[in-house]
């Protein structure tokens, strides 16, 4: 008898974990689309200040980098073990390009596993994660066909150039299709989403279009940056342009036309989706690398309204990407200003809180 009630609450408890689940995603997109048109804004969460409470609460900082070593978090990808990975620049003007960039994974506990060292010059810029659980990340290697483009690790770690990009392009953001089968290559310089299948071969320029581009007058002219496969879309952010773009993809694999999310969004870089069924971004603005605009996280509702949630206030300092697991948020923090201060932050997020900004 007893045997027979715990398997009957295992069951109830199943089956309100996939309820909650569920209900979470559909509640957050109703009542999104019923936020106002237009910007919205709140002060950050350190200054106690939101709607019914702060969007993000706790942040902390989960570890701390060595900027002078090259040790300049990029871009992040969490992992379904409690792990993240994270893309590390190498390059600097502190370590006056001495160190080469490395791809790092984190585990849960906290313990530091570098996978990847770099070459001196490149960097290792955006990283996912295969529906198989292989790693694949952008080295960006400014003039140099050999080793420009997409690289894969084999079961035995050792890495593996799976996609060769021209010598003058820029590979930044990367993402994966939801079937694992065909990567996708943001072109930061050239204003190009490339493709390529997950084994490998010659790339396609999937989408060539005057949104992707960066501004050449910036004095860091990066245009396409993150890059998210999200409910059958490609979503793009332009580093440049302030703007979140999402490209449907047809049922033959195209790219459908060019929509725009939100703008007025300088230096947004990476970003994440709350859930695999929600609309709702968390984007990082990465102000502080090229003084053009604000250090802060953003939430970002379907319609497009949109309000900070996190600013230098709560210890950001030129914030690159940002990934959802669960109620947890994280940020990864390049530090480009002095005192240089390279991190990994965790937060968590208040549904409560979100949800009641969604309406006003």
């Amino acid at each position: 008898m007893q045997q027979q009630r715990q398997q009957t609450a295992r069951r109830s408890a199943s089956s309100a974990r996939r309820f909650v689940k569920k209900n979470v995603g559909i509640a957050l997109a109703v009542t999104a689309t019923a936020a106002v048109l237009g910007s919205t804004t709140s002060a950050s969460a350190g200054t106690g200040y939101a709607y019914s409470g702060s969007v993000v609460t706790d942040v902390r900082t989960a570890a701390t980098f060595d900027y002078a070593a090259g040790e300049i978090p990029e871009n992040i990808t969490a992992n379904p073990d409690g792990s993240v990975t994270l893309s590390m620049l190498g390059s600097c003007a502190v370590c006056q390009r001495t160190h080469g960039p490395q791809l790092m994974r984190i585990s849960a506990s906290g313990e530091r596993t570098v996978l990847v060292t770099g070459q001196v010059g490149e960097a290792i810029s955006g990283n996912t994660r295969g529906t198989d659980g292989t790693v694949y990340y952008s080295v960006w290697a400014p003039g140099n066909a050999a080793r420009n483009g997409v690289y894969k690790l084999l079961p035995d770690g050792t890495p593996q150039r799976i996609a060769a990009l021209p010598a003058d392009s820029g590979p930044n953001g990367l993402a994966i299709d939801a079937a694992g089968r065909t990567l996708y290559i943001a072109d930061s310089l050239k204003g190009i989403i490339w493709s390529v299948p997950v084994s490998g071969g010659s790339v396609t320029p999937w989408l060539t279009d005057a949104a992707l581009a960066p501004v050449p007058t910036e004095a860091l002219p990066i245009g396409a940056n993150g890059l998210r496969f999200h409910n059958g879309a490609l979503w793009v952010s332009n580093f440049n342009k302030g703007t979140l773009l999402r490209v449907p993809v047809t049922g033959a694999g195209a790219a459908g036309p060019v929509r725009l999310v939100t703008g007025g969004l300088p230096n947004i870089d990476d970003f994440s989706f709350l859930t695999p069924w929600s609309d709702v971004v968390f984007a990082a603005q990465n102000g502080s690398s090229s003084q053009n605009g604000p250090d802060r996280v953003v939430v970002v509702y379907p319609n497009g309204t949109y309000k900070p949630v996190l600013t230098s206030a709560d210890g950001l300092a030129s914030p690159s990407a940002t990934a959802v697991r669960g109620d947890r948020l994280y940020i990864t923090d390049g530090g480009v200003p002095e005192p240089h201060d390279a991190k990994l932050q965790t937060a968590r997020i208040n549904f409560p809180a979100l949800l009641a900004g969604a309406a006003h």
